[in-house]
């Protein structure tokens, strides 16, 4: 179910309650970096709003030929080809800003699609730098949803926000230029619904932006439950948890349907508040062009035929505004996207290690623990004092109750996390000095969850050797028990698995322990590698993790203790510290805790 940290402590997911000011910060921060993802794009978006700037002035300077048309008609002494030609020439500027604003919305596009890329990218990049505790602490639904919705949020209104705000602004500034050719009084009273459409826009923003941020935030909460939820329906059908976590599922759902509904209504009540301002101003320029013409500022006849085409204009200058107040809200829900982008992004990552430069020059396989401390957390340490050898080619055995520390033995060993105090020394050299990627490197692991992808049998062994032979690849499967089974597929190694491919858990067990052997590593980590298999099948899996293990050090956690018998050394740990230690003969002959614990599985064995 829940990801939780070692030490069960989940994160948290947004600061609740964080004061107004600081909202804001974030909001400017956020679409602060948003703008430098923009600005390496800043020759083409030049470009395109070149482009935007000629089409929007095309558009606009359109009506001008409907104005030349109505005075030929008020001559009353006009050629029909002279109609016909500014006929042709109207339809001409409307066809050619229709085509610069093609290519422009083409451009915008483009660039658009190459910025949701490098994010996408450096999303990838930032999760090969993560610490695993980051991935312990915050549920994958919760990431799936940043890498997933939030770009792709970013992406559908980033492209069409954009392209708007250019036309918009164009024309907001072009139209006046054209109407003060009419008249500079109407043109006055137009603009005068500006300042009305802006505290309008800046009220709602204010009080909207909170809701676009917890949609977001919502959002990512519902797909970390739903992915939960069906990846354990298993579990919650065999414990009857289908009403508890409906429950759930619907406290969190109304959650984001309250903060999708307030975003939405307050984006989009801008709309009609324009159009009443937009249809006012239309009222308001009738009736002041009725008492210039009272008074004799213009010519009935001459100024009525130019009253259309100014309203046509007054559309065109007021269509802009609509469009900001609609894009507002793309606006918020594309900067609450990337506040969730960016926050990821700049997650504390893994220390740098590039100035590294210590090696093993003479591998033998040698590992020490010395005094070695460790907690997950400050204030609960789970490793407190733990000391022991491996030698080479040794097999050690770990085991203990759960959470006596285990797991977390392997966890420091691979350098997943880093121990407190102490030393882990791997011939002689500390593994804090190695790069991560060379002390992984000199081990191949086996664990109790069984991980293999959609692909080939093949691609899925050569995952960690991509340049293993086809004789490697046969030669560890037969050394794992699974070559039979892989004769009988009909495309053999060829033969595509997912998750819908019946294998046993036996079956895929058997598959990452012949690609461990492919992937021929020096030391050997194998955690509970036979915890979910019956009996026949331990047999089978514990002949194929002998015939892995021959000649490297080994580490084995099990919990069944008839599987280690053979084990070099056997570790038992209780509370982070090692209470026993010796061969499986030593430890039954001390009749301590390892005798006990022995015996009690034995009885239960053959019970």
């Amino acid at each position: 179910m829940a990801n939780k940290s070692p030490a069960g402590k989940m994160p948290s997911m947004a600061i609740k309650g964080a004061p107004g000011g600081q909202k804001a910060k974030n909001f400017k921060k956020s679409l602060g970096k948003l703008l430098i993802y923009i600005k390496p794009f800043l020759p083409m978006i030049i470009i395109s709003v070149l482009l935007a700037i000629g089409g929007t002035i095309l558009t606009i300077y359109a009506p001008k030929y409907l104005t030349k048309i109505s005075k030929l008609l008020e001559l009353k002494s006009y050629a029909i080809s002279q109609i016909g030609e500014l006929c042709i020439y109207f339809l001409l500027i409307i066809v050619s800003g229709v085509f610069l604003s093609i290519i422009q919305n083409f451009i915008m596009a483009n660039i658009n699609a190459r910025i949701c890329r490098k994010l996408r990218g450096e999303i990838s990049e930032k999760t090969n730098r993560l610490p695993l505790s980051y991935f312990d602490n915050n549920t994958y639904g919760d990431i799936l949803s940043r890498i997933t919705n939030d770009v792709d949020t970013i992406s559908f209104n980033l492209n069409s926000s954009i392209t708007t705000l250019i036309t918009s602004i164009v024309t907001i500034i072009a139209v006046p230029a054209f109407m003060f050719t009419i008249s500079w009084e109407l043109t006055l009273l137009a603009i005068g619904s500006i300042p009305i459409t802006i505290v309008l826009a800046l009220i709602v923003v204010k009080f909207s932006q909170k809701y676009f941020r917890e949609q977001q935030k919502s959002l990512g909460l519902v797909n970390g439950q739903i992915e939960e939820v069906y990846s354990a329906q298993q579990i919650v059908k065999v414990y009857n948890g289908q009403k508890r976590e409906n429950q759930k599922f619907e406290k969190t759902n109304s959650k984001l349907y309250k903060s999708a509904y307030k975003s939405q209504f307050l984006g989009g009540i801008l709309h009609p508040i324009m159009g009443m301002v937009t249809n006012f101003s239309y009222v308001l320029c009738c009736v002041v062009s009725a008492i210039l013409i009272i008074n004799g500022r213009y010519n009935a006849i001459a100024f009525i035929a130019q009253i259309p085409i100014f309203l046509t204009y007054i559309r065109q200058f007021n269509n802009p505004l609509h469009q900001l107040s609609n894009i507002s809200s793309s606006l918020q829900s594309t900067v609450a996207a990337s506040e969730r982008v960016f926050e990821f992004l700049d997650e504390k990552e893994q220390e740098d290690e590039s100035s590294k430069t210590a090696k093993i020059d003479n591998f033998s396989g040698k590992v020490e623990f010395k005094h070695v401390k460790f907690g997950y957390t400050e204030d609960k340490v789970i490793i407190k004092d733990l000391s022991f050898v491996a030698y080479p080619g040794q097999k050690i055995a770990i085991v203990g109750p759960t959470g006596a520390g285990k797991t977390t033995i392997v966890n420091l060993l691979m350098r997943f996390y880093d121990y407190n105090e102490g030393e882990i020394l791997i011939d002689g050299v500390n593994i804090k000095d190695l790069k991560r990627e060379d002390v992984r490197s000199k081990f191949a692991m086996v664990l109790q969850d069984t991980w293999l992808f959609d692909g080939t049998i093949r691609e899925n062994l050569m995952y960690g050797n991509s340049s293993a032979t086809e004789k490697d690849i046969i030669s560890a499967c037969k050394a794992s028990n699974i070559w039979h089974f892989i004769g009988s597929l009909p495309d053999g190694l060829n033969h595509y698995i997912d998750e819908k491919s019946s294998l046993s858990a036996g079956q895929r067990q058997l598959f990452t322990i012949a690609r461990a052997m492919v992937q021929n590593s020096s030391m050997l980590i194998l955690d509970e590698a036979t915890s979910s298999v019956d009996t026949r099948t331990e047999e089978i899996i514990a002949e194929a993790m002998d015939n892995l293990s021959k000649g490297k050090t080994s580490f084995v956690i099990a919990h069944r203790l008839s599987t280690i018998k053979n084990a070099d050394l056997i570790l038992l740990l209780k509370d982070g510290d090692v209470v026993e230690q010796g061969t499986h003969q030593e430890l039954l002959a001390k009749n301590g805790s390892y005798a006990e614990l022995y015996n009690s599985q034995f009885l239960i064995d053959n019970n």
